[in-house]
């Protein structure tokens, strides 16, 4: 005896909340994850002036560099290159708070995430209270 297998068809408003979903869930992704790049490194803060004076002096250290130290030179040289560049192209996180803000709340009900798990991941009580995430629950 042969099955008959059911055509399954989703309805629009299946296929609009899973945009919505979708939406929601790149909007919290974008913000975290520019919160994660943006947080604070452990010592002395880097500046873009201090990279360029540190950039000038091995430039002129590798002029009387040995082959060993003009190896080492370059590869720091390069690395800060590379860090000044990611410094001038930093995300604006405002407008990805802004977004987040938009939509925290319901994706956090829906996938039943907590005030204190965003705080344990460094989202601001500021942002949490604009988004209207209670403390308790």
């Amino acid at each position: 005896m042969a099955t008959k297998s059911k055509s399954r068809t989703m309805t629009d408003d299946h296929k609009s909340a899973l945009a919505m979903g979708r939406t929601e869930g790149r909007a919290v992704r974008a913000y975290l994850e520019a919160l994660d790049t943006s947080r604070p490194k452990r010592g002395r803060k880097r500046t873009s002036a201090s990279i360029s004076a540190r950039l000038e002096r091995i430039t002129d250290e590798l002029e009387t560099a040995d082959p060993l130290k003009r190896l080492t030179l370059t590869q720091e040289q390069l690395d800060l290159t590379s860090e000044l560049a990611t410094m001038e192209d930093s995300t604006d996180i405002s407008a990805l708070e802004t977004d987040f803000i938009r939509v925290a709340r319901d994706y956090a009900q829906r996938k039943g995430i907590t005030y204190h798990a965003f705080r344990a991941i460094g989202v601001p009580a500021a942002t949490l209270k604009k988004a209207g995430i209670p403390r308790s629950s």
